[in-house]
């Protein structure tokens, strides 16, 4: 482990020959305090830091293999190249941002946090996705959104077919085009209320873009829901 040149409080850790239990307890002996750690050395690893939960900033050296960040928490992570699948399942909290390419299964069950790929990602993004928030730069494979129940996903590029299979309640934004949406899953009207919510979504996510380009994709149930109450207001707590 070294200090990096360019700050007085960097550190840069080379993960090559290391055990992810190695590399965690290397991670848990840095201060919070710390301005960012950098990681090298980790190109190809499976299931990279895998239920890591620390308050650290990382920047990692990709590309990375397999369940990367999986069960993450709290991290603010960010990473130089593609993934493979499962990148950040289960997640709980924190940030992973993706520079580059996300396999199949990206955000799968993640329940808080944000995951952000800069790229395209495969298919099942955001399956079985509970809460937080995903955004994908550009396209997503079949199955996107399929089975969630809660959180956001917001698609700058186009979806394949299945999108919002038998999902319940979650919203998702697309700039795109969609080959076919899922089961029960329709195109909603974008009302100033979202609009607004998705442009504060997209200024937190470094992602530019207005608003107004997107439209809103959420379940047959959801939206009867909205027609019944007063002026088709969403009710945040309806499940």
């Amino acid at each position: 482990m070294e200090r990096t040149s360019g700050s007085a409080d960097g550190v840069v850790i080379n993960a090559a020959g290391r055990s992810l239990d190695q590399l965690r307890a290397a991670l848990a002996k840095i201060p919070a305090t710390a301005a960012s750690v950098q990681i090298r050395g980790a190109a190809g690893t499976d299931r990279f830091l895998m239920a890591l939960d620390t308050p650290l900033q990382l920047v990692v050296e990709g590309p990375l293999g397999d369940y990367a960040f999986a069960f993450h928490r709290q991290a603010q992570v960010r990473v130089n190249g593609a993934v493979g699948d499962g990148v950040a399942e289960g997640m709980a909290s924190g940030v992973v941002r993706i520079d580059g390419d996300a396999g199949v299964g990206a955000g799968t069950a993640v329940s808080g946090g944000t995951l952000a790929i800069y790229g395209a990602a495969g298919a099942r993004c955001g399956a079985a996705l509970q809460g937080g928030e995903i955004f994908v730069r550009g396209n997503v494979g079949p199955g996107a959104a399929s089975g969630a129940v809660g959180g956001t996903i917001v698609i700058g590029g186009d979806a394949a077919e299945g999108l919002g299979d038998a999902m319940r309640g979650t919203t998702v934004f697309i700039r795109g085009r969609v080959a076919a949406l899922g089961r029960g899953a329709r195109e909603a009207p974008l009302r100033e209320r979202e609009r607004l919510r998705l442009g504060l979504l997209l200024i937190n996510a470094g992602i530019r873009g207005d608003a107004k380009e997107f439209r809103r994709i959420v379940s047959d149930a959801l939206l009867q829901h909205e027609a019944r109450r007063p002026r088709g207001e969403l009710d945040p707590s309806w499940r």
